[in-house]
């Protein structure tokens, strides 16, 4: 007697076309890219990674980070003041 398991894959083929995105930035020039983690566990972890890998394609990048601290709440206004004062490009990081 023969058992087969069959799986089902949620994941929906996608609606939308990728489309290539361009920064129109100038990266000899020096860069900040603010990484804010958003409080879950590993967020920050993954978000030294991202920083590793991001300083190798743009050297001149320089990094601040942010932590909200509360998964479940919105970036504070403050915060987002912050953020926009410091610098050009964020990375917004979700952990589990």
């Amino acid at each position: 007697m023969s058992i087969t398991t069959e799986f089902h894959d949620p994941r929906a083929k996608p609606r939308a076309v990728a489309e290539p995105y361009e920064l129109d930035v100038d990266l000899e020039k020096p860069l900040t890219i603010g990484l804010v983690a958003n409080g879950f566990p590993d967020s920050v972890r993954f978000l030294d990674h991202v920083e590793k890998s991001l300083a190798q394609v743009v050297p001149t990048a320089s990094f601040v980070r942010y932590d909200k601290g509360d998964a479940s709440s919105v970036v504070s206004g403050p915060m987002l003041e912050e953020i926009q004062a410091e610098c050009q490009a964020v990375v917004a990081a979700y952990g589990h």
